[in-house]
Formats: C-alpha cells, structure tokens, sequence
C-alpha cells in the first residue's frame, strides 16, 4: 500500500499545479474587464449622484436629483420611445428579412456565395459611415430622393427633419446594415436540422409551409434566439447611424438614449445626469435582453 500511495503523490501534485497554472491565465482577462467594464461601471454610478460636469476636478453630491430629472425631463419619455422602435422595431426587420434570404439561400440556386456576400457585406462597413451614405440619399438639399422628387413636385421633401419619419427612416438604415448578420445566423440554424425529417415530412403530403411550420420554425429556435437578442442589444444602444444622419435632430426628436447621453456630456457638459441617463439605459437593454432570452430560450428544441 506504501508503494502505492508513492506512485500516484506525484502524479496528483502535477495535476494540481497544471490546474493551478490554468486558473493564472485567466488573470489578464479579469484584469481587462475590471479596468475596462467593472470600474468604468462603477464610476458612471457614482458620478451619477453628482452634479460633475466632466471636466472641472470639483464636484457636488446630488443624491437622486439626477434620477429625479428624468422623470420630469419632457425629451425623456420621447427618447425612450425612439430607443424602443430602434431596438424592436430593427430586430422585428431584421429578422423576419435575414429568415427569409435565409430560407432562399439555403436552396439549390446558382451564385449562391456571390449573393451571400453582398448582403453580409454592409454589416462589414462602419456604422458612421454607412450613416453618412444614406444621408446623401435623404438629405434637404441634393438628396438622391428629392432630385426624384422635384421631377414631379415644385418643393422637395424633408425626410430627415420630420419627427417621426426620421426615426423609421433610421430604423430602416439599421436594419439594412445588420440583416446580413441574421441571415447568416439561421443560415447556421438552417443546415444543422436533418434533412431526413424533410424527406420523410414528404413522403406523408406535407407541403412547404407545412414543413416549416412543424420542422424548421421549431428547431430553427436556437439561432432565433441568438439573432433576435443580439438585434435588440444592437438596436438600443444605437449611436452611429442617428449621429451621422439627424444628430438627434430636430431636437431631440430622433435622439436615442445613447445619444441623448453623448449631447449631456459633451454638449451640455452635465456630466452627473449623462451618466444617470446611460444608467438607465444598461437597466432598460438589461431588463429587455434577459426578458426576451429567457422567454425565446423556453421554446428551444434540440434536434435528435
């Protein structure tokens, strides 16, 4: 027993210390995320219960005055609607378009790559940028739409500084940029379910929206889920797009929180509710995300 006991010693302490050198390379990743996320958090709360205006080394606590102003503020409620159609209403297109070049591309049909290309390819382009694109379509002045426009009306229109119409035209930009991305998830999705429940929903009669219905939809489930919570997250915390083409204008009619946050700070110079603002929008994308990835994640099936 002795010499048992004397044989497998040092085989535990390897193991012991190889676990112990595994656990030390998760260090610098700790590392990164409290320099980076945890202690970035942690003041944007605290700052949030002053009246800092992002510059001066002075500053006075407030206690919840900050978070009292925005439920008097009148741009509040209008942002947080905006932030809502950016958020849902982008992931509700975006999806819906990415299932259906999905369920397209998915077939037998030449050029197939080529066109899986192109659609992915806006998503590859910077976000101020493919912002600044679609300006110079619906722009006031030498617009592509209003140089259509004056071809059969005296005035041209302006799209971009109408309340409302701006904030779905942004949706639109937004969604045509990121559909690529769930296209290429449910494409994924799509070529992990067996083909042999097809062929054998054929052979008993059952036609295409059939077998969508009780084969794809259901165990196509896992990549919906995936695609429509990264959509929202990206929708809610859009900046780039509104910056590029209404800078929140007019107004703060088509501001999101997220820029709403960034005119606080840098415009305003009102550091303290800025960061009381962009607290309630982590509370908001938290609040939603988690709701929609535990409700979707409820109707998972895993194919056997």
């Amino acid at each position: 027993m002795s010499h048992v006991k004397k044989t497998f010693q040092p085989r535990s302490s390897r193991s012991l210390s190889s676990s112990a050198w595994i656990n030390v390379l998760y260090v610098p990743a700790l590392l990164l995320f409290v320099v980076f996320i945890f202690y970035p958090f942690y003041k944007g709360i605290q700052v949030s219960f002053t009246n800092w205006d992002g510059y001066s080394q002075e500053s006075k606590w407030l206690g919840l005055d900050n978070y009292r102003r925005l439920f008097t503020d009148p741009d509040i409620s209008n942002v947080i609607k905006n932030t809502f159609i950016y958020g849902l209403g982008s992931a509700l297109l975006q999806n819906i378009i990415g299932l259906a070049y999905a369920l397209f591309l998915n077939q037998h049909i030449k050029m197939k790559g080529l066109t899986r290309t192109i659609i992915y390819m806006p998503a590859i382009i910077s976000p101020l940028i493919m912002g600044y694109i679609w300006y110079f379509f619906f722009q006031y002045n030498g617009g592509a739409i209003n140089d259509i426009v004056l071809l059969f009306a005296k005035d041209p229109v302006n799209l971009l500084g109408s309340p409302g119409v701006n904030v779905w035209i942004i949706t639109f930009v937004n969604t045509y940029q990121y559909l690529g991305i769930a296209m290429v998830i449910f494409l994924a999705g799509l070529q992990v379910i067996p083909k042999d429940y097809y062929e054998a929903a054929k052979i008993d009669g059952a036609h295409a929206f059939s077998r969508f219905q009780h084969i794809t939809w259901p165990l196509l489930a896992p990549a919906v889920t995936i695609s429509i919570v990264l959509n929202v997250i990206g929708g809610l915390k859009l900046f780039d797009v509104i910056t590029a083409m209404t800078n929140s204008g007019p107004g703060y009619a088509s501001a999101s929180l997220s820029t709403l946050m960034y005119q606080l700070y840098f415009g305003r110079q009102d550091a303290g509710y800025a960061a009381a603002v962009g607290n309630l929008m982590f509370v908001i994308i938290s609040v939603i995300s988690l709701a929609v990835l535990f409700y979707l994640r409820r109707r998972e099936v895993e194919p056997s």
